[in-house]
């Protein structure tokens, strides 16, 4: 358990904000300002000034506009929203003008972190292997607003940076040196990420499946504690203390 205890924000409580904090408390800490769509007036300089840390998690189209106000406000931030990733380098920025750490995770899942390095380093292996084609399968619940999820695009780029026969990815269509992303919505799917490499003759395959939004809470709630006295830009991959291949 953490020897701080810390005030923290949570920006947007919908489904995965009420179970981040319930872990949150859980380990000790206090939800000092919870924000939603039904008092954004809330979502001020005066509520923030005793905030130690915010977690975001709102929606791809008020996330870039969430981060900044966090980031003006020096607040450090852990952020799981997805598809406002056009704009990382911005939102770095405005936290490093301000010296307020930042992480950014398209999915902050312990196991799932432990996967994206276990891509990389198939991808590394797989790379001379020009026999095998690549491709992404995600599956989610339909009440999921973006596709590809951003835990298959963190995958793909991986991919595209170690495998030099594939130069970019796309939904739903593939070219020999396009990675295909299929992306599935049906009920309650928590979340199901495939990567297949295959030839003519067979097929290698890694998978990881979530059984509950429980092991998402707890890695940002994990990551809030990690960031919340930084003032840089920080990964997952710190958090964990991950190594991964080069």
């Amino acid at each position: 358990m953490p020897t701080n205890k810390l005030n923290i924000a949570l920006i947007g409580y919908g489904k995965m904000g009420k179970i981040i904090d319930s872990i949150a408390r859980k380990r000790g800490h206090k939800v000092a300002l919870k924000i939603s769509s039904s008092n954004l007036n809330a979502f001020n300089a005066d509520n923030l000034k005793d905030i130690d840390v915010a977690i975001e998690f709102s929606k791809p189209k008020v996330a870039l506009q969430n981060l900044k106000t966090l980031a003006n406000n020096k607040i450090p931030t852990a952020c799981g929203t997805t598809g406002w990733h056009d704009h990382y380098q911005e939102v770095c920025k405005s936290y490093l003008d301000n010296k307020a750490g930042f992480i950014y995770a398209s999915n902050f899942s312990l196991g799932v972190n432990v996967f994206f390095a276990l891509n990389q380093h198939l991808a590394k292996l797989m790379n001379g292997f020009t026999a095998y084609d690549i491709a992404i399968t995600e599956a989610h619940h339909i009440t999921k607003k973006d596709a590809p999820s951003g835990t298959a695009i963190t995958l793909a780029e991986d991919l595209i940076k170690k495998v030099d026969r594939k130069s970019s990815w796309t939904l739903d269509r593939q070219s020999e040196e396009e990675i295909g992303i299929k992306a599935i919505r049906d009920q309650d799917i928590k979340g199901t990420h495939t990567i297949a490499y295959r030839s003519e003759i067979d097929e290698i395959s890694i998978r990881h499946k979530a059984f509950s939004r429980e092991g998402f809470a707890l890695g940002a709630v994990l990551a809030a504690e990690f960031i919340h006295d930084k003032s840089d830009i920080h990964t997952m991959q710190d958090v964990l203390k991950l190594s991964l291949p080069e």
